[in-house]
């Protein structure tokens, strides 16, 4: 009677290193995910939008060869608005509108309070500026608003369908840890992230410096391509973060999908709530005539800032003062139908006090931080904490859960 050995035969094969997991969960879930006509689409529409913005490089461009600047920045000091050069003209009218003092003056305000203006225009700084602000309108509106839907998407069922189908049966009794688990799921949602967010923007910088004068222009911009990677990761980690830990605590991935949503929508309405009720507040002070020294106030288009010569009224030296040295930008186009590329953009000069209630707005914060354009800590700091909770709290979650079943 023959002998058929049934032990554990030793493997033959060549071994693969610790991390090969990851790569291997991550390169499956891409291809899975990547089947769904859906997903496909919605990053080809994450594109469009770049075509747009693209636009507006190429508009400043032609600006800066044909010497348009100066004309540009008179008419935007005069309050006028800059339409002929489309969406481009909401950001140089903030840009272009805000006096600049001359090399060895001290605050820009002369005798007679009226402001004294370099004539001349620094085009590699206001470059710098302009760039900013269209990266971060572009990082903040279209793509974060994309990125949270295929998010709610395709992270739902990640962890949840695994815990559904029993996978950990197959995933922990092999040499795979939490943390290569986990990597390898976020490496899924990190691809997308970086299909929707960081290839258009590093595409609309290269196209910037394709349409300038001179590719020098990428001397003078080189740090932008790393702030917009910096910005996707700051829009990721939170966001990724929350997506799997919601998948993990049910099997049901409608669920952790209707959480997810729901998360952001009251979230916005929260922040939308507060926000209106401080308006409507200081509104009703400024009627009333009990204006405090730095209040929010409203202009002829809508545009909410910072009047910090409030309790002066009736000076025309600090009336001169407001007129050169406001928070409010200059010139109409900032209200309106452009009101949310001021806001995107970071040129609104009030600080959003609820911003860490909401992800969306606290992302923009904190975005608006990494490239420069707001640099307040009492505007950072509150939203900084406020994603890093929910980045700490969501890891605590996600690596209690996951492997929770095999635990007696």
């Amino acid at each position: 009677m023959p002998l058929h050995d049934v032990g554990y035969r030793p493997w033959q094969g060549d071994r693969r290193g610790a991390g090969s997991a990851i790569g291997v969960i991550a390169s499956t879930g891409i291809r899975l995910a990547w089947t769904s006509h859906w997903l496909r689409r919605m990053v080809l529409l994450a594109w469009s939008p770049a075509i747009v913005f693209a636009m507006s490089f190429f508009a400043f461009e032609q600006a800066i060869d044909e010497g348009r600047l100066v004309s540009m920045r008179e008419a935007a000091q005069a309050g006028r608005n800059l339409d002929g050069v489309g969406m481009l003209g909401t950001v140089l009218a903030d840009t272009l509108g805000r006096p600049r003092p001359k090399a060895g003056d001290t605050g820009g305000v002369g005798p007679d309070g009226s402001p004294v203006v370099d004539r001349k225009i620094d085009i590699a700084d206001t470059r710098h500026v302009v760039w900013s602000r269209l990266l971060l309108a572009f990082m903040r509106v279209p793509q974060a608003v994309l990125l949270a839907v295929v998010i709610g998407l395709i992270a739902p069922s990640l962890v949840s369908r695994d815990l559904r189908a029993k996978a950990w049966l197959v995933y922990f009794t092999r040499p795979v840890s939490r943390i290569e688990y986990v990597l390898g799921k976020a490496a899924i949602l990190g691809a997308l992230v970086a299909a929707i967010t960081v290839l258009p923007a590093l595409s609309l910088w290269l196209m910037g410096v394709l349409v300038s004068p001179s590719v020098w222009v990428a001397v003078d911009t080189w740090d932008l391509p790393l702030k917009a990677v910096a910005a996707s990761a700051a829009l990721a980690v939170p966001t990724v973060l929350l997506a799997l830990a919601y998948s993990s605590v049910t099997a049901e991935s409608r669920i952790a999908s209707f959480a997810w949503f729901a998360t952001w929508a009251a979230c916005w309405i929260a922040h939308s709530t507060l926000t209106t009720a401080d308006m409507v507040a200081a509104v009703r002070q400024a009627q009333q005539g009990d204006r405090p020294a730095v209040v929010q106030r409203e202009d002829r288009d809508g545009f909410w800032g910072e009047d910090p010569f409030g309790d002066r009224k009736n000076d025309r030296s600090a009336a001169n003062r407001r007129s050169s040295s406001s928070n409010v930008p200059v010139g109409r186009g900032l209200g309106g139908r452009f009101r949310w590329l001021s806001q995107a953009a970071g040129m609104d000069p009030a600080i959003d006090r609820w911003a860490w209630l909401s992800p969306y707005h606290a992302l923009g914060v904190v975005q608006a931080w990494i490239f420069g354009i707001e640099t307040r800590p009492r505007a950072v700091v509150p939203s900084l904490l406020s994603l890093t909770v929910v980045s700490i709290g969501a890891v605590l979650v996600l690596f209690n859960r996951i492997d929770a079943p095999t635990r007696v």
